[in-house]
């Protein structure tokens, strides 16, 4: 039998562990990348009920071109690729006013260009195999803008904007290209995921109060987050589907209503909206 290979991006925990987990028990040859090393054994010991024999651990730093050059050293020696999952990335949180530029970039070297980086030493692979499919896990931040996550917001808006583009390059040479697009998931992206400016929060903030309110409204809503693992059988379903799959997928509580109503809502409605509700 001839094993599938799916690598996966930024492995050692949220949705990337539960993609681990599912294409292991599907029966994929897994090549899970890690940041550094100390995440190994924090990905091996949540994987210790599991078959690993078809397992692979790779470091690999996505914002990184060196890190990105010795990965493409190793996909040469694997044949075929059959699935990417683009998933590597975490948030930068602060106010626009109050971020520097170097914070903005901090975020697109991961989120966008670490995405186009991993992509690029894959997809030669794709094209002459002329199949493929490549999952870049997007966010609804990537359709709806937020207070205080400007640079993630306008990361995910970049990747869907390039995604879109890629799938219509690829479409002639059997390779697909899909978003995922979560709505808020119990995972650590607002945790240990979470790059927090260094004046968000301070009470000489003139967005201090902002601040709160947001702050108050991610406890608040936190108990209702969704379960990772609805969003990991999605991806599995995409992968093995023998269908063509759509661009875009949305999941989670609320998503496809939210963007409904940004789309249809004049945008000094929506504006009223969102604030109402980050006023509660």
């Amino acid at each position: 039998m001839i094993r599938k290979t799916v690598i996966i991006t930024g492995a050692s925990g949220g949705f990337g562990m539960v993609f681990t987990k599912l294409f292991l028990q599907a029966g994929y040859h897994v090549v899970a990348t890690i940041r550094n090393e100390a995440k190994k054994q924090i990905l091996l010991n949540e994987l210790r009920d599991l078959d690993t024999k078809c397992l692979t651990i790779k470091l690999l730093d996505v914002s990184d071109t060196p890190s990105v050059n010795e990965f493409e050293r190793f996909v040469h020696t694997l044949g075929s690729v059959d699935v990417l999952i683009n998933n590597a990335g975490f948030a930068v949180a602060g106010f626009s006013e109050e971020l520097t530029v170097d914070e903005y970039m901090l975020q697109f070297e991961t989120n966008f260009f670490g995405v186009i980086r991993v992509t690029n030493t894959i997809l030669p692979i794709m094209r002459k195999q002329n199949s493929g499919r490549i999952v870049n896990i997007s966010s609804i931040s990537g359709l709806i803008g937020f207070p205080g996550l400007s640079p993630y917001v306008s990361s995910k808006h970049a990747l869907e904007g390039y995604t879109e583009s890629l799938r219509l390059e690829m479409i002639s040479f059997g390779v697909d290209v899909v978003l995922v697009e979560p709505g808020s998931f119990q995972t650590n992206i607002w945790s240990s995921g979470t790059y927090m400016s260094a004046q968000a929060g301070q009470d000489h903030s003139p967005y201090s109060k902002m601040f709160q309110k947001l702050s108050s409204r991610l406890n608040k809503d936190s108990h209702s987050y969704g379960n990772p693992q609805e969003v990991g059988k999605l991806v599995l379903e995409i992968a093995t589907s023998t269908t063509t799959p759509s661009l875009r997928y949305k999941i989670g509580k609320g998503v496809r209503v939210t963007v409904f109503l940004k789309r249809l809502l004049p945008w000094r409605l929506w504006e009223k909206l969102v604030l109402t509700q980050l006023n509660k």
